[in-house]
């Protein structure tokens, strides 16, 4: 069986003793978990270099310009870098107030570019009294939208208000661009109980446990979304619900499909194809179904919502983070267009195939419940725990260490 070990931040697991512990750790400046081994990759044709360092817990990075030469790095503590050609700007260019207990802070980032126009997306855990001491009642899960001037971030616009409380685990933060230019981003259950968290009778939905899609310029709902029309209170911006927790979100650059990953409880990471309307199944169903006692009846259904099985599941959880398609030929022909999959409990990298029709991934079986099946599909390890994986303009892929703060290119 996959190994296990004690719960760890990004596994949003319930062991909070051990929790607050790691996360003390964590918030004090660069990470100190470095693997005695060095990172590597197990296909002997691709180059793996370590190119930028020195980063405070990083959770995010994003590119401003088509030459890859321009690009933001996000910390969770609230900081904006800028790296301008492979410089790494000493000091912040925008720092946001954030609350970091926990996994609340800066969390995720995204870039737009629309008629000659960089916009510049974060999600955060902001602080409103603008001090890390305040009342849980003062914080919000937000989604704010800037323009890129060349030299910095102007424009600002609130385009999403979410909960943040109670967490202060499960607040996901992962931002994609979709195919159809709008905006996607992920909100956990913030331990909620309601009908988004397939509870019959619980309340009625409150903006959590969600993927929204939503106008990147103004944040509103796009009429064709999923519950537009439904008559269900807070549904016209959700694209999918009966989320537990989720630190990958991303678009298929063939299709348009939305991908994510999802945190199981003490059992059943997924990474699953996001139709819209979809019911993840949470808090019912974590993993297939046929492993539960439930069947889709006991599930909350609203209209044009649809529960379907997670792609694969680790049935002991890895802390899967970061999603991304491998958007670049650089690394030939048998990673073009497929699948990259982070965690952190591990710090592993995972490679997955796109089957012909892109709906469902290339696997034997869809339960990762062996230690030869973690090695079928591990293309690289010891990373220190990966919060984002990105293609950059320049064709390589880009990943981000949480606890080294380092970031890696693949070629």
């Amino acid at each position: 069986m996959v190994f296990k070990k004690i719960f760890i931040y990004f596994a949003g697991l319930s062991f909070a003793v051990a929790l607050s512990l790691l996360m003390l750790s964590l918030h004090n400046g660069p990470a100190t978990f470095e693997s005695a081994h060095a990172q590597a990759i197990e296909d002997s044709e691709l180059s793996l270099n370590p190119v930028y360092s020195g980063f405070s817990s990083p959770t995010g990075i994003a590119f401003l310009n088509d030459s890859g030469n321009h690009a933001l790095v996000i910390e969770k503590k609230g900081s904006v870098k800028l790296i301008s050609n492979g410089v790494v700007s000493p000091d912040s260019i925008m720092t946001f107030n954030v609350d970091t207990k926990v996994e609340r802070g800066l969390l995720g980032v995204d870039v737009m570019k629309k008629n000659g126009i960089t916009y510049v997306f974060f999600y955060i855990t902001e602080n409103l009294a603008g001090s890390s001491s305040s009342a849980s009642d003062e914080l919000r899960n937000r989604v704010y939208g800037f323009q890129w001037t060349g030299n910095g971030l102007t424009n600002q616009k609130l385009l999403l208000d979410l909960p943040a409380i109670p967490g202060p685990n499960h607040n996901a933060g992962k931002i994609t661009i979709g195919k159809d230019g709008n905006l996607y981003t992920v909100v956990g259950d913030l331990n909620h109980e309601t009908k988004l968290q397939n509870f019959a009778d619980g309340g009625e939905p409150d903006l959590t446990g969600s993927i929204y899609r939503i106008n990147p310029l103004d944040g509103s709902a796009l009429p064709d979304n999923p519950f537009v029309g439904s008559n269900v209170p807070n549904l016209e911006k959700t694209f999918a619900y009966g989320l537990r927790n989720s630190f990958g979100l991303t678009t298929d650059p063939v299709t348009g499909n939305i991908w994510d990953t999802e945190n199981g409880p003490s059992f059943s990471d997924e990474i699953n194809i996001v139709n819209p309307g979809f019911n993840s199944g949470w808090k019912s169903v974590m993993g297939p179904i046929s492993s539960s006692d439930k069947t889709e009846a006991d599930l909350v259904q609203f209209p044009n919502s649809k529960y379907h099985d997670p792609q694969v599941s680790w049935p002991d959880p890895i802390a899967v983070t970061d999603i991304e398609f491998i958007n670049t030929p650089l690394l030939g022909a048998k990673y073009q267009n497929n699948i990259l999959v982070g965690d952190y409990l591990n710090g592993n990298l995972y490679f997955f195939k796109v089957r012909g029709d892109r709906t469902a991934l290339d696997v034997t079986d869809a339960l990762i419940d062996t230690q030869a099946e973690m090695d079928a599909y591990t293309l690289g390890t010891r990373f220190g725990g990966i919060t984002d994986i990105k293609t950059g303009p320049d064709g390589k892929v880009y990943v981000v260490s949480y606890k080294t703060g380092d970031i890696y290119t693949i070629s």
